[in-house]
């Protein structure tokens, strides 16, 4: 099936742009090759089935165009667009907050690529951002499996310099001063809710 973002661009998983040698060093890695997403599901399962947090990754509408019928009781999505662009890929509620975020990954060891962002999401990140939400992002460096816990106000620091002709980069290092290590454990795999609780309450 072929899905394509509101643009035409075809949408290509981020499992299948590593070349098959390296997704097999990655499966085989502590992780035990499960994503970021993977993880965070599991993390945010964990929490709702224990009544700590109800938090969600958000649906995307997807507008099939093509539909193969190779047998009666069988369909084949040929061919399908997003139907708009997204903002950001979990949302929720914990402690009477609403909680907003984006996951990103990046294999580079050193710095996290500002291009992983598109200009709406910041704008969305910046609205909840002034309804007083906790808007943050989560981002996995791979290749050293570091996770981190960066708040949308730093962020925001990061794009406009960026916007103002800087670097187009967040290098490690700063993010190790700007945002919170987040250890992973076992249950919750992620243990996010930990550095929330540590700035907000």
């Amino acid at each position: 099936m072929a899905i394509k973002y509101p643009n035409g661009k075809k949408y290509v998983p981020f499992s299948q742009e590593l070349p098959k040698k390296q997704r097999l060093k990655k499966d085989s890695y502590s992780n035990r090759g499960m994503t970021l997403e993977e993880d965070l599901n599991e993390t945010n399962t964990f929490y709702l089935e224990r009544g700590i947090a109800v938090v969600h990754k958000k649906p995307t509408p997807v507008q099939i165009v093509q539909v193969d019928y190779p047998r009666r009781s069988a369909a084949v999505i040929k061919e399908a667009y997003f139907k708009q662009a997204s903002t950001t890929d979990y949302n929720g509620v914990y402690r009477g907050k609403y909680l907003d975020f984006e996951a990103k990954e990046t294999k580079s060891p050193t710095a996290f690529p500002l291009k992983n962002f598109h200009p709406h999401q910041i704008e969305h990140m910046k609205k909840v951002d002034k309804q007083k939400g906790v808007c943050f992002v989560i981002i996995r460096f791979a290749a050293v499996e570091e996770i981190y816990f960066l708040p949308c106000s730093r962020l925001f620091d990061f794009w406009e310099r960026m916007i103002s002709g800087g670097r187009k980069s967040i290098a490690k290092a700063e993010l190790e001063t700007a945002a919170y290590s987040i250890p992973i454990g076992l249950h919750p795999r992620i243990p996010y809710l930990s550095v929330i609780d540590e700035l907000y309450f």
